[in-house]
């Protein structure tokens, strides 16, 4: 399997791709945790059928020190005992953010309330933005079919730095 086109060897996509990975640094550098970053992009990838994302963010969260439990039941988080309050409230939000069309209404306000009572002003721009953007990401790999299993983590850090 091979993606339809090689963003990599395109002078736009790689422009693109280096704003985006910028826009992406402003989160990772957040004071939102690192294994919520992960493992909310880990869900919305799964949502949205991203190979790349799914397998991109499963080893970068495993590298980080994520434990192969939680991982394994990201896609079952609410009938798992690994994650904390906190860690349930944004994945509720990845889940109603990524599945907008599917609840017209998009994030509840339960979600929504359950969000702001475990993080900050800080946090919640964080995590809003964090959700649209590996949106984003997932819909330019799954147009492109660009394929999940060969990742290694850091591997993309040369091309866009």
């Amino acid at each position: 399997m091979s993606a339809r086109i090689n963003l990599f060897d395109n002078e736009l996509a790689m422009k693109f791709a280096k704003r985006f990975a910028n826009a992406g640094l402003v989160i990772r550098r957040s004071s939102l945790p690192e294994s919520t970053q992960e493992l909310v992009s880990l869900r919305a990838s799964q949502i949205n059928g991203c190979g790349l994302c799914t397998d991109m963010h499963t080893k970068d969260a495993a590298k980080a020190g994520e434990s192969p439990v939680r991982l394994h039941l990201v896609a079952a988080w609410r009938d798992a005992t690994v994650f904390t309050d906190a860690e349930r409230a944004a994945l509720a939000l990845a889940e109603e953010g990524t599945r907008i069309a599917d609840a017209h209404r998009g994030v509840s306000d339960e979600t929504w309330a359950q969000v702001r009572e475990h993080y900050d002003d800080d946090q919640v721009a964080a995590l809003v933005a964090l959700v649209a953007l590996i949106n984003a990401a997932n819909r330019v790999n799954v147009i492109v079919r660009n394929p999940g299993g060969s990742y290694e983590p850091g591997m993309f850090d040369a091309v866009m730095g």
